[in-house]
């Protein structure tokens, strides 16, 4: 019989002691906070946190601080379809950390649309924020890290990388070139000792996903998962840890599923 309820929180093991974290849209109550949590527990130095929301950001720093006890959390306003915004909030980082020792790339957009109904601009949005602003991020952090020799980026895709779904045509393009990019950049990143990696979530319920997608599909695809449930968002963050920490040192441009992989 599947298992439906979640295993107990798993507690910190100093994955990340003394490193620094940078996460794109980690307020609220997604994998983004979720793993910006996790960091924290983990033994991060620092983690710095983006958003396009002031106010859901600043109660994210303010409780981030109060959970996990760690005091060098910033927050910093960013769009990763900004050109702009991606350099200051690197920058930013950089100056407050000391330096990103982590870039976890989780800014991306989904939403549900028949194709034959889908405008343009409706595509190219969830494009631009999902694969472009990842590249926009790596692209400018891989500009910091390269001449360091060192450094780790994680990126967020998703299942619809590889599975089809309906009414998912551009989320799951977006997705699959997460992957692609993922794969091409971690060889160029190699040659100067920088590791990227992402991780795959099939199913994983936060209040932003529950606000695009409807409850009744939801609800049917986390049945179909082998344990009959969703992924807690915490228990990808925790995948995301270990692709971001040293034990994952030999792995790069790896697509690391988070779920059943069942269609």
């Amino acid at each position: 019989m599947a298992l439906k309820e979640p295993p107990p929180y798993v507690a910190g093991h100093n994955l990340l002691l003394g490193k620094s974290v940078l996460i794109t849209a980690a307020a609220g109550a997604g994998i983004g906070y979720a793993a910006a949590q996790r960091a924290a527990e983990e033994g991060a130095r620092a983690v710095t946190i983006s958003d396009i929301h002031e106010g859901r950001l600043n109660s994210a720093v303010a409780k981030l601080r109060a959970d996990t006890g760690l005091q060098e959390v910033y927050g910093k306003l960013a769009n990763v379809t900004v050109e702009a915004d991606v350099r200051a909030l690197i920058d930013d980082a950089e100056a407050r950390m000391n330096g990103v020792d982590i870039l976890i790339n989780n800014a991306g957009l989904g939403g549900s649309k028949l194709l034959v109904e889908m405008g343009d601009e409706e595509w190219s949005r969830v494009l631009d924020i999902t694969l472009t602003g990842t590249m926009r991020m790596s692209r400018y952090m891989l500009q910091k890290m390269q001449p360091r020799g060192a450094g780790v980026i994680v990126n967020n895709a998703s299942v619809l990388g590889w599975r089809a779904q309906k009414e998912q045509c551009h989320y799951a393009a977006a997705k699959a070139g997460v992957m692609a990019l993922t794969r091409c950049s971690a060889l160029e990143a190699a040659d100067y000792g920088v590791r990227i990696n992402a991780v795959s979530p099939s199913i994983a319920f936060h209040e932003f996903l529950k606000k695009t997608t409807p409850l009744e599909l939801l609800e049917e695809l986390a049945a179909k998962e082998a344990f009959g449930r969703a992924a807690e968002v915490w228990e990808v963050a925790n995948v995301m840890m270990f692709l971001a920490s040293d034990y994952s040192g030999y792995m790069t441009g790896e697509i690391v599923p988070v779920s059943s992989q069942r269609a």
